[in-house]
């Protein structure tokens, strides 16, 4: 059972974000990370296994020990994950006038590793580490309220998985502009792309008024 009792909404509008690749950079600084471990990411398909390669031989390296550098990696996401650009103005500022919680699809055994980082760079809002859908989640944290809520995210199955649990959700897909990406599947239609948080602040705030719906 997730726990979710850290959460405490005040009944003002409600932002559920992700962290990787939307609040915090995953991609690049992971392929950066790979290269100091004498790897590469190669993006021949959407998904790690099978494109992540031995440097000295491009020989793709298992199952396991992708696992275990992307464990290696959220140990040290201090130092290699940065907050996007926009993200540590557009999110107090939004703050002022909604609740955030962040829904991470990470191992759970990172979240002191993740709230460290993230308070230390002023990020201070409730998180919570999954490994499953994100849909099912976000109605959780979303209980009884009834004020609109909005979803952003940069992948097409947590914005579906989303929708269909809380089918009056504003979503947004916001994803940084990145080979593996542009492979993956195109975002539901429900939702709207944004390149970045400034251009996804008034979009949200418009959907705060009433001024367009999900």
């Amino acid at each position: 059972m997730t726990d979710l009792s850290h959460i405490r909404l005040t009944g003002r509008p409600l932002i559920i974000s992700d962290v990787d690749d939307v609040i915090l950079e995953f991609i690049e600084p992971y392929e950066r990370f790979l290269q100091s471990r004498g790897l590469k990411f190669v993006p021949r398909s959407f998904r790690l296994t099978g494109n992540i390669v031995r440097l000295e031989d491009e020989t793709p390296v298992s199952e396991e020990d992708v696992r275990q550098s992307l464990h290696d990696f959220f140990e040290e996401q201090h130092i290699w994950q940065k907050p996007f650009e926009h993200v540590l103005t557009a999110l107090p500022l939004l703050a002022e006038e909604a609740d955030i919680v962040f829904l991470t699809a990470m191992p759970p055994k990172f979240t002191a590793a993740r709230r460290l980082h993230l308070d230390a760079l002023g990020l201070n809002f409730p998180m919570v580490a999954v490994e499953t859908a994100k849909g099912p989640i976000a109605s959780m944290i979303r209980a009884e309220q009834t004020a609109p809520v909005v979803f952003v995210d940069d992948m097409s199955h947590n914005l579906a998985s989303v929708s269909e649990h809380i089918p009056d959700c504003l979503l947004l897909s916001l994803a940084p502009p990145s080979a593996v990406h542009a492979m993956g599947p195109k975002p539901p239609e429900a939702a709207r792309i944004v390149r970045d948080w400034a251009e996804a602040s008034p979009i949200i705030r418009t959907h705060f008024s009433g001024g367009f719906g999900a």
